[in-house]
């Protein structure tokens, strides 16, 4: 028996990078899983390569800034498979600059899909979870929250505002019901250097993530790990970087 055949996980951001490494690894563990991103075209087709490979998978086109978007996600994957038990917030952009290039729109777009994303999650899937009587929030955050380097305060400040969301749900959740996670990963083979718009910045992400990045796979298995655990079980934090990162 596949160690996740009874689970049912939605993802955000499961268009490309993290979320869709995570959706195919957690299905072909046996997992039910709804893809959530903006580009629905993108998610059916890799919903579509995954069903053929005998996975179970759904999508729903979202936008995590929205809170009635996230409550369609967590309302359509329980009409389809009977109950959610794992929200995986992965949705990010990350437009850094130095604070002295005041690109405030880069800021509030930080804040809108970095947090507020993740709260409109937390709002959509914690009633449900009560409800069911089990449920596990498992957000994707990053060590730039962890260490803030120069152009990297706001987007750390949202990174930093999440991990302290989950702690705070942690400690509200002590009865059993809720398991919380928060996965910060190093560099990443992503795209998230595209939602950066200082070129500069841009291509020196770029070169880092190509010189020592690792593939999204990685911290698809550190999802996978927490998931797994029984339900007496927390895994609270999980750090996954390149061994060559400083």
């Amino acid at each position: 028996m596949l160690p996740l055949h009874d689970k049912i996980v939605a993802i955000t951001g499961a268009s490309g990078g993290i979320g869709e490494a995570t959706a195919r690894l957690l299905a072909r563990r046996g997992a039910a899983v709804v893809l959530a991103a903006r580009r629905g075209e993108r998610i059916e087709a890799i919903a579509r390569d995954m069903r053929e490979e005998g996975g179970r998978a759904a999508t729903c086109v979202v936008d995590v800034t929205k809170a009635e978007d996230l409550r369609r996600l967590v309302s359509r994957t329980v009409d389809r498979y009977g109950r959610i038990d794992v929200l995986v917030n992965n949705a990010g952009v990350a437009p850094i600059s130095p604070l002295a290039a005041l690109d405030t729109e880069g800021w509030s777009a930080m804040i809108d899909v970095n947090l507020r994303g993740m709260l409109n999650g937390v709002a959509a899937a914690l009633p449900v979870f009560r409800e069911q009587g089990s449920g596990h929030l498992v957000s994707i955050v990053s060590v730039a929250g962890l260490t803030v380097s120069p152009s990297m305060a706001v987007y750390a400040a949202t990174k930093n505002a999440v991990r302290t969301v989950h702690e705070g749900l942690r400690t509200e959740s002590t009865d059993g019901v809720v398991r919380t996670t928060a996965i910060s990963p190093g560099y990443v083979r992503t795209d998230l250097a595209d939602s950066m718009a200082d070129p500069h910045i841009r291509e020196q992400t770029r070169k880092n993530m190509d010189a020592m990045g690792i593939p999204p796979e990685a911290v698809a298995r550190a999802v996978a790990f927490a998931i797994e655990q029984p339900d007496d079980v927390e895994i609270g934090e999980i750090t996954v970087r390149p061994t060559v990162q400083a």
